[in-house]
């Protein structure tokens, strides 16, 4: 009996992989970009759309790839706005994107990971067991499917006053350390970045890490999006507990990398997370010492009122004494702004990310096998 496989997506692929992946098809370089124009100018769903192909191309193409992206398990619309979708893949994996409309700009936070192995003690997201990294194509798939949403394929984007303002800035804020998953988010972002592709400028993507420092010097230097650190300490003792990561890579590896990247500039300036704990991280003194901590780094700090979720140890900073820590930092230089939380009510705020998705057992394993496979068999007929 033949055994039937998937038919690989072409979903993520950079030009140079898509080119690679269809030599055999003996398709032309002039058609291969065609295709990737296809995918990620006019975000096709199938091949038979690909007009300005043959007949006989498409159907080779049908016949020996696909065009899977994630699908929506389940959307929510918040109160002030904010969208969250839970997006399953191929596996039944599960991630979430957040999308947030402002005034400026619409930004749409996007995950790297199932899961995440960091367990910061602030963040929903690090009581979820990593379950796997995702691919390049469920990274991109996420941007794509923000765009089939607000119609924005092929440069036609039309303003739906129901929807805010479309996609403009990316931020890998989501669930996951990306730095983790270097390689898959590096080769995502070639696609997003590239004017050929999804067009996206270098300038409007960031990328948070929780400081993985011998990682960090290639982000600046082979993927060259902004940075933003996710500090929320001054000190080794209080970052080794809110930030584990920290006992590996502790504060002086951590700002010198920072020190180091590439792309820091007056213009480009890092960005430092640091999420309000009552009690535990907002002293006036702590205010001071965080600016001693970045002195000499081209920086802004993001302040982030904490998002509760169910079961958090923390509470939030007061009004009162948030403006304080802005104040400190404001007379030090730096440029403090405070995040206004969006989607609370439907835990899409930051640090509130979380999929019910597991590591899959070798029953449910093979359960999913035999359905891709009967799904296969379908489609073959």
């Amino acid at each position: 009996m033949r055994v039937l496989t998937p038919r690989p997506s072409l979903v993520g692929l950079p030009k140079p992989a898509l080119a690679e992946a269809l030599r055999e098809t003996g398709l032309s370089s002039y058609r291969v970009s065609q295709v990737y124009r296809w995918l990620y100018v006019r975000g096709a769903r199938d091949f038979d759309g690909m007009t300005d192909l043959s007949r006989r191309d498409r159907a080779t193409l049908a016949e020996r790839f696909s065009l899977a992206r994630p699908c929506v398990s389940n959307a929510r619309l918040s109160a002030d706005g904010a969208r969250k979708w839970l997006l399953r893949l191929a596996d039944g994996g599960e991630v979430e994107t957040v999308y947030i409309p402002e005034t400026d700009r619409g930004t749409l936070c996007i995950s790297s990971q199932i899961g995440c192995t960091l367990t910061c003690r602030f963040c929903h997201t690090g009581t979820q067991r990593l379950v796997r990294n995702l691919d390049a194509g469920e990274i991109l798939g996420q941007i794509m499917h923000a765009r089939d949403v607000f119609g924005e394929w092929s440069g036609r984007a039309v303003p739906l006053a129901d929807r805010g303002r479309h996609v403009s800035n990316i931020v890998l804020m989501g669930m996951g350390e990306p730095l983790y998953n270097f390689d898959n988010v590096k080769a995502a972002m070639a696609v997003a970045t590239d004017g050929d592709g999804l067009a996206i400028s270098k300038r409007r993507i960031t990328l948070s890490t929780a400081g993985v420092v011998p990682m960090m010097d290639r982000c600046g230097e082979e993927i060259g999006v902004n940075l933003a650190v996710s500090l929320h300490a001054v000190t080794d003792e209080l970052r080794d507990e809110l930030v584990p990561l920290n006992r590996k890579y502790p504060l002086k590896e951590l700002m010198a990398a920072c020190r180091r990247y590439p792309t820091a500039s007056n213009v480009r300036r890092i960005t430092f997370e640091y999420v309000m704990l009552a009690g535990v991280n907002d002293s006036p003194g702590e205010a001071r010492a965080l600016a001693r901590l970045l002195a000499g780094i081209p920086a802004k700090v993001n302040l982030i009122p904490f998002n509760p979720w169910p079961g958090s140890p923390y509470t939030c900073s007061t009004p009162e004494v948030i403006e304080r820590f802005v104040d400190i930092l404001a007379a030090a230089g730096y440029t403090s702004p405070v995040r206004t939380p969006r989607g609370r009510d439907i835990l899409a705020a930051c640090g509130q990310l979380r999929s019910e998705s597991r590591r899959p057992n070798a029953r449910e394993r093979r359960e999913a096998e035999q359905t891709r496979d009967k799904a296969v068999l379908e489609d073959a007929r």
